[in-house]
């Protein structure tokens, strides 16, 4: 079947389970794009753009275009080149067009769930792009009942969606009917919304989770959202600026113009997307997130020097710290664990036998390297301890006399409730165990983290600028009591 107008064609699979390929990490937060570009096949550019996104979420993935009143949509439950092949973007005509890329936080994993989150109003549909979690879901979704709206999923996407719609349907047009929408979310929201008429960008005043614009080359002026950089550069878009904390850009034929709402703003962007989440060849602050870390391994190794024969990394995250801590320490670096990356998700379970060799279907030791010598292995983060432990075991089994683990960001001892799909703080390790027992717990002989002083000195900003609860608990968006006391229970450790 080919996608028709309104509810296009998707294909009736069963809905994907949450099988995160690596537990030892917090989930990834969604990709967002828009696509504002008369005369272009903007399904397509919409295509390439989640697809360099696509790390931000491998859960499911959607596109849906506008051609004047008439929209067209494609979800599924997938990887974007699973969802979407070249019948289907044909099919998708239009001026503009709004993409995502999914890993469930707030909602259940089911295809209804996938996005964008897709509203019929007064003025024609909206399709709404998120990254983030609203903290305020259950009084929102109240209100929204009150004034009489219906609900397909059990997103708070849809919660936006329906927020602006009912909005618009009180007879506002669609600028003002957002930013009245806006006014009823509380929490960290990065969206790309489209319309018949125009495309909207829009991130919360705390700019919690990152979006940027970008301009394709050509006449009339052709613009583009994207969560990062590298989303970009895929499609040979110049990238223009970050839209800025509490800001809504607002494109259509006659350009782009900028509104700001909700008080002064307070620049808190998440500081693991500067170390994990985010690509590393993404633009942050005028540089790539690699050379960030790469500083962040050279901080390391000031921080905590240790004797060794090598430098290796757990791949890829911890690449460039790794090299950085080579460069600063004078041990050389090398490659020590081999990733295969073409393991993604699978729902074939392994034999016993398999299992019990641990992880080596993801990551190989190479014994020539190992053998004999005392390791320092980098990485960014341990969670909860699963992997990094099965890691150590592979070494120690490959012939490593020393192991001595560096991690490139402080202990993680909160959840995050903006958009991450953290664990409950029960079973991030290291709010449970100090760090001589989380060393004990995985198998290594020493075990580093790099100072949270560090980390945020490194990116050459106010500390102030970013959020860093996952590290200190300090929330800078107020969490309902509730909310609060579903995660941060610390009565049943499980590592």
């Amino acid at each position: 079947m080919i996608p028709n107008p309104i509810f296009a064609n998707e294909q009736n699979l069963s809905p994907a389970g949450r099988s995160p390929e690596n537990p030892d990490k917090m989930e990834e937060a969604c990709g967002v794009f828009g696509i504002y570009a008369p005369e272009e096949n903007v399904a397509k550019l919409s295509y390439f753009g989640l697809f360099a996104l696509q790390h931000r979420g491998q859960e499911s993935a959607g596109i849906a275009t506008f051609a004047g009143d008439k929209i067209y949509q494609h979800k599924n439950m997938g990887l974007v080149s699973q969802v979407f092949n070249e019948e289907i973007l044909n099919e998708m005509p239009g001026d503009l067009a709004v993409g995502h890329t999914r890993y469930s936080t707030t909602g259940s994993s089911l295809k209804a769930n996938a996005q964008p989150a897709i509203v019929k109003t007064r003025l024609g549909h909206l399709a709404l792009a998120h990254n983030g979690n609203l903290v305020n879901v259950k009084s929102l979704r109240q209100e929204l009942v009150r004034r009489g709206c219906q609900f397909e999923t059990t997103t708070d996407s849809e919660m936006i969606a329906l927020a602006i719609a009912n909005e618009v349907d009180s007879g506002k047009e669609w600028l003002d009917a957002a930013l009245s929408a806006f006014g009823m979310c509380r929490g960290a929201y990065s969206l790309a919304i489209a319309t018949p008429v125009g495309l909207m960008g829009v991130r919360d005043r705390y700019g919690i989770r990152p979006l940027v614009i970008g301009i394709l080359p050509g006449k009339p002026q052709r613009y583009v959202l994207a969560s990062e950089t590298c989303a970009l550069d895929i499609i040979g878009a110049e990238y223009l600026r970050e839209v800025e904390p509490g800001e809504l850009v607002w494109i259509t034929e006659e350009g782009m113009a900028s509104f700001h709402w909700g008080g002064k703003p307070e620049r808190k962007l998440c500081v693991f997307e500067m170390i994990y989440f985010a690509r590393p060849d993404s633009v942050v602050n005028d540089e790539t997130l690699y050379s960030y870390r790469m500083r962040l391994g050279k901080r390391l190794a000031q921080e905590s020097p240790t004797d060794a024969d090598v430098v290796i990394a757990v791949p890829d995250s911890g690449v460039p710290a790794a090299i950085g801590y080579s460069e600063t320490s004078g041990i050389p670096y090398g490659e020590g664990l081999i990733k295969n990356r073409y393991v993604g998700r699978t729902f074939i379970q392994p034999t016993q036998h398999m299992r019990e060799a641990g992880i080596r279907m993801k990551l190989n030791p190479l014994k020539d390297v190992l053998q004999g010598k005392r390791v320092i292995l980098v990485d960014d983060s341990i969670v909860r301890g699963t992997t990094s432990r099965k890691i150590i075991k592979a070494l120690r089994d490959a012939g490593a006399t020393e192991i001595h683990m560096k991690i490139s960001s402080p202990p993680v001892t909160h959840p995050c409730f903006y958009g991450l799909d953290t664990d409950n703080q029960s079973q991030l390790i290291a709010a449970t165990k100090s760090i001589a027992e989380i060393a004990e717990h995985i198998g290594v002989d020493s075990l580093a983290y790099l100072s949270w002083e560090g980390m945020l000195e490194e990116t050459g900003e106010s500390p102030s600028s970013y959020c860093s609860a996952c590290f200190t608990g300090d929330y800078p968006i107020p969490i309902p009591d509730k909310m609060k006391q579903e995660k941060l229970s610390l009565e049943k450790v499980t590592v």
